[in-house]
Order: C-alpha cells, then structure tokens, then sequence
C-alpha cells in the first residue's frame, strides 16, 4: 500500500502542519512515510504546500508526480494541484473559500465548508483541522480517527498542548460532516 497526499493553501492556513500531522499518524502506526514542505520566501499569506507519502515500505522518493489526495484550502492551490490527483482520486476542496467547481469529473471532489465548521466549534484557527477529518471520514481505511488526534497530541507538544482539545473538536467536526454527505 503505497497512499500520496499533497496539503495546499496560502502560508499560515496550517497546511504544512497537516501533512506533519498525518505523517505522524502514520508513523505511530507503523507505517514509512515522507514530508516534504515547499513554501515561498514570503511564508504567510505566499503559497505553502507539502507532499506526504505513505507506505508500507521504505518510501523511495518524497516527490510525487500524481497524487491520490489532494486538500486545497485556497483557490490558486485548487487551480494549480486538481490536474495533478489520480484519476479515481480524492479531491477535497474548502468551499468556505473557494468559489468555483472543479473541472476534473474523474475524481471524487469533496467541498467542505473549513472556516464556517471551524467557527461553529469556536476553533476559528482549525478549518486546516477540519479538513484532515473530512479525509479520515473518507478514507477511515488509510488512517484512524485515534492515530490522527495521537499524533495532533505528539506533534504540538507540551508547549502548544492548550490547543489540543479545539483541534480534537475541529477533527471531528470535519469526520462528522463528511459522514453527513454519506
């Protein structure tokens, strides 16, 4: 099994962060992955995107031509990653600010209203949260909803641990609105 992810978005919408959290989940659950971060020089508010892979074995490569997954937050990140899923892949897309559809009806795009769930669990700060639990209410087979809040607790540490319960409301937030899809 060999599952490849690219988290895009503006700098400072935590899409790096995500593809750390998922990375860690992954590896807590016994699996090889790679991260790989690619931001410009103006870090907040420029273009951030990460690739992830995961596998069950030795991850060969962290660049990745075609992606399985995609999450894009913002529109630029939308117009530049969709050619770039699998066909049959997974396409999620933040509907809370992007206001146009995909083109691509060879994947399964998934619009999910971030910032708005977020703010209804009075975590404004977490709609790059909500967007990992629409992925774990997708694909529950890749990784679970407990190795995702596991590695969320490892990754922020004891110094950010206060904003472990907003990101565990906001990830479930997300897994229970794309539940609600069916």
């Amino acid at each position: 099994m060999e599952k490849t992810f690219i988290f895009a978005g503006f700098g400072g919408q935590g899409m790096l962060l995500i593809g750390k959290f998922m990375a860690m989940a992954c590896m807590l659950d016994g699996k090889h992955v790679s991260w790989l971060p690619s931001y410009g020089p103006e870090m907040r508010g420029g273009t951030a995107n990460c690739s992830v892979v995961v596998s069950d074995k030795p991850v060969a490569s962290p660049l990745i031509a075609m992606a399985d997954t995609i999450l894009a937050m913002n529109k630029p990140s939308l117009l530049k990653f969709e050619g770039d899923v699998k066909p049959g892949g997974l396409l999620l897309i933040n509907s809370s600010i992007i206001d146009i559809k995909t083109s691509r009806d060879d994947v399964d795009a998934v619009y999910v209203p971030c910032n708005e769930i977020a703010e209804s669990v009075s975590n404004p700060k977490g709609a790059n949260v909500v967007f990992l639990g629409a992925y774990v209410a997708k694909k529950p087979e890749v990784i679970s909803e407990e190795a995702i809040i596991e590695a969320i607790r490892v990754e922020l540490g004891e110094k950010k641990a206060r904003f472990l319960d907003g990101n565990i409301k906001a990830l479930k937030a997300g897994i229970e609105y794309v539940k609600k899809l069916g």
